[in-house]
């Protein structure tokens, strides 16, 4: 199994890199897993901004409202009852709960390599390797060639490079649907958003010795 392969210019290359079928061709994916991990990025990025106020912390309602005998209405020791217009929320949230889940690094990684299995299976055709990703200044103009030359600009785009430079990050920050990930930091939210993916061939191979040390698997070419 391997993936189209071009050279920094954009340009296919003669040869075409292998991939780690550790990695990329796993037989059974495993869906839960994939989904269990996902939903662990994104409650651990959940910003906890909800808080309503209980009755203690509405202002005024010190007096009862009214008698308690002689009016017809029902019995009332404050303004701020929860039953009452503009009074407290009861079981609402406070700010302080905790939306975070914990997932092992095992259970991490593995679903990574199921997701990118999953999509190799699903579009392999939209898994492209780049020989080098090096930007001399961070114009988007420039990147936006180099990616219009691979057809990635009609799409949502994921570019994983090994260190992506500040002139990549600079030059992506302002193309809509380009995101820019390094093979060490990796999310398993970003695969799943991506319709295309564009790795470099040194993050090709950080990926295989991060997601697959044992055996330790190397980015092999092939004419």
């Amino acid at each position: 199994m391997s993936a189209l392969t071009f050279t920094k210019v954009g340009v296919k290359a003669q040869t075409q890199v292998k991939l780690d079928p550790g990695v990329f061709s796993v037989k059974e994916i495993n869906q839960t897993l994939i989904h269990q991990a996902y939903n662990t990025y994104l409650k651990n990025g959940r910003e906890n901004l909800a808080k309503t106020k209980t009755r203690g912390l509405i202002s005024g309602g010190g007096r009862k409202p009214h008698p308690q005998k002689g009016t017809g209405r029902a019995r009332s020791g404050s303004s701020r009852n929860p039953l009452w217009r503009g009074g407290g929320t009861v079981f609402g949230p406070t700010g302080f709960e905790n939306y975070s889940r914990k997932i092992n690094t095992k259970a991490k990684r593995a679903a990574l390599v199921h997701a990118l299995s999953a999509f190799y299976a699903r579009s392999g055709d939209n898994l492209f390797i780049i020989e080098e990703l090096a930007l001399k200044a961070a114009k988007t103009k420039d990147l936006s060639k180099l990616l219009a030359k691979l057809n990635l600009l009609d799409a949502k785009c994921l570019i994983v490079a090994d260190a992506p430079s500040p002139e990549l990050r600079l030059a992506s920050r302002n193309m809509s649907g380009v995101s820019v990930s390094s093979a060490q930091y990796l999310n398993i939210a970003k695969i799943i958003d991506a319709d295309r993916i564009l790795i470099t061939k040194q993050a090709l191979h950080d990926l295989s010795a991060w997601l697959n040390p044992t055996p330790k698997t190397v980015a092999k070419e092939s004419k």
